[in-house]
């Protein structure tokens, strides 16, 4: 059985390391990744130059490319047959409510779905140095359920897992997406030949406390389970859009 690792910290993180270690008892890993950090690159993919795949080991591949890149390029002839799944991380910082939206590590498994095999992104909400025992433990429980179950055509799965030590993580919970709120900000400043640059960047306000979502679950310390959907169709404001409707041309 073949899974696939990817992620968005860059071949050599360690969250990386970790997971593949702990996948390995579950099959034969194959790992397609960037070869630098590609972190917010979301669902990014290469399309004005070509894509350079560079062996680094066995069954270890470094792409010049976004995460993206990496999985549509390891599922579509990189790698010798379709993997059973792809698992994405463990990524440095949290992917929780709007960052979602942002994610390389969550877009890495989004690509996975999108051609139709069960993916799941695994994040750890620190952005210290700290232990991926944790992560990489519940993460290898949960690749071997989903390879014994499945997940449902379309969906994926993203998981946060609080930095705490094992004995003091609560359990897992399944979760809705929260709302993380920043403060939105962009810095101009003049580079030594007087040109203007621009850092986009902002400080973290927290989250919305409302129950049943991943930053509530993060907060309270338990492991958070999004279940997300590759098909983006707000099917509730169907009739309210509806409204709208008006002769055209």
């Amino acid at each position: 059985m073949m899974i696939l690792v990817s992620n968005d910290d860059g071949i050599q993180s360690e969250g990386i390391l970790a997971l593949e270690e702990k996948l390995q008892r579950l099959g034969e890993v194959y790992t397609v990744a960037p070869d630098r950090v590609q972190s917010s690159m979301s669902h990014a993919i290469t399309l004005h130059r070509p894509l350079r795949a560079k062996e680094i080991g066995p069954r270890r591949f470094a792409v010049d490319g976004t995460p993206t890149d990496c999985v549509k390029l390891a599922l579509t002839g990189l790698l010798p047959s379709k993997p059973a799944l792809v698992v994405s991380g463990i990524n440095i910082g949290p992917n929780l409510g709007d960052d979602i939206i942002y994610s390389g590590t969550v877009s890495a498994a989004v690509e996975g779905t999108l051609l139709e095999v069960p993916s799941i992104a695994v994040s750890l909400v620190t952005l210290r140095n700290s232990p991926f025992e944790v992560a990489a433990e519940f993460a290898g429980t949960l690749a071997a359920r989903v390879l014994e179950k499945g997940l449902p055509s379309g969906t994926l799965l993203n998981v946060n897992v609080p930095p705490l030590p094992a004995q003091e993580v609560k359990g897992w919970r399944l979760t809705r997406q929260g709302k993380r709120r920043y403060i939105e900000q962009v810095v101009e400043r003049i580079d030594p030949r007087g040109r203007k640059y621009y850092w986009i960047g902002g400080d973290d306000l927290g989250f919305d406390k409302e129950d049943g979502t991943d930053c509530m679950a993060i907060h309270e310390g338990y492991i958070s389970v999004t279940p997300l959907q590759v098909d983006m169709t707000n099917y509730r404001v169907f009739q309210e859009i509806k409204a709208l409707m008006f002769p055209w041309p």
